[in-house]
This record gives structure tokens, sequence and C-alpha cells, in this order.
């Protein structure tokens, strides 16, 4: 594996495990909902799940056709760099795209489980790393919804912004829940 490939897996490794470690903490309330229509801790999990599968069938996919991959050039970059600031700005929120959103089952798994899948997804992800082709390095892989075309490089740094930006969401229902729970 590239070495910058290898540095950004690890740090994305550190992530999630940070996270799914904070969700753990919080025992049976991470399954509580902090109001009507927000996501209790274990569904942030399970949405992070969501989109690391999606990205890495998408990249398995493109990877049959690596002859059609373009490079991203400088607009690319541009939009990948507003992509890594825009989540990490402190309050802002999205809306989960909607093919995400459908491809998201109704019922929520355990967070064993949901820990479980993710280690077979990561390592699906470390497994195509491993093999990624050098000559594909500066090349567009993966159609991020709102930043469009990014390179694996790019890819990874938007897959760590997305679990630290839910690092976040997951420590602020952790403390609504723990209010909530305070007041009964």
């Amino acid at each position: 594996m590239n070495n910058r490939l290898h540095l950004r897996l690890e740090h994305l490794e550190r992530a999630t495990n940070h996270l799914l470690a904070t969700v753990e903490a919080m025992g049976e309330r991470a399954t509580v909902a902090p109001g009507p229509e927000q996501w209790s801790a274990v569904q942030v999990v399970q949405h992070l799940l969501v989109a690391e599968t999606g990205v890495g069938q998408y990249i398995e996919k493109k990877l049959r056709e690596a002859d059609k991959l373009r490079p991203t050039g400088l607009a690319g970059f541009l939009k990948s760099r507003l992509l890594r600031l825009a989540l990490r700005l402190p309050g802002l929120r999205f809306k989960v795209p909607r093919y995400l959103a459908e491809l998201t089952p109704a019922e929520v798994p355990a967070l064993p489980e949901l820990r479980t899948q993710w280690e077979a997804v990561r390592r699906h992800l470390e497994r195509l790393l491993n093999e990624y082709p050098g000559k594909l390095l500066s090349r567009a892989i993966f159609k991020h919804p709102r930043s469009g075309m990014l390179t694996i490089h790019q890819t990874l740094d938007f897959m760590l912004d997305h679990v630290l930006h839910h690092q976040k969401q997951v420590e602020r229902i952790a403390a609504s829940v723990e209010k909530l729970e305070a007041r009964s």
C-alpha cells in the first residue's frame, strides 16, 4: 500500500475506534434519540457504516473501469478542500443524500453487530487500498454527492472528516440524552 494511503487509513481507523468507544460508553442510552426526527448514537454508527460500504463498492466498481478514470484537476482539488472545511465547521449540518437514506435499513442492529459489520467493511477497504494501482493515485475514483469526483487520497480525507463530523454529533447526542435522563 502507498505510504500516504496507509497513513490516511490509520487516521480513519483511530477516528472510527474513538467514535465506537464513545457510543459503547453510552451503554443503553446509545439507542435513545434525543428528540423527534433525531438520530440515536447507534443510528449515527449505522449511517457511517452504510456510507463507508457505499464508498467501498463505488471504488471497487470504478477500479474495474480504470481506463476511464480521469484526473480531477484544480477544480476537484478546491472542491475537496471546501468539503473538508464544511465537515469541520462546528454546528454545520447536512441532509443525508436520498440514495443513502434509501440504502439504510429501517431496523437498526445492535451496536456489537454494527461494529462487526464495520470491521468487515474496513478490511475490504484495506484490501482495495493494498491493491490500489499507483498509476491511479491522481485519478478521480469516487463521486461525492456535493463536491463531485475525488481522488483516492481525497476520498480517504472525506471519510475521515465524515467520521470526525459525526463524532461531534455523537457527543452532542450523549449530552442531550444524559440531560433527558437527569430530568426523568
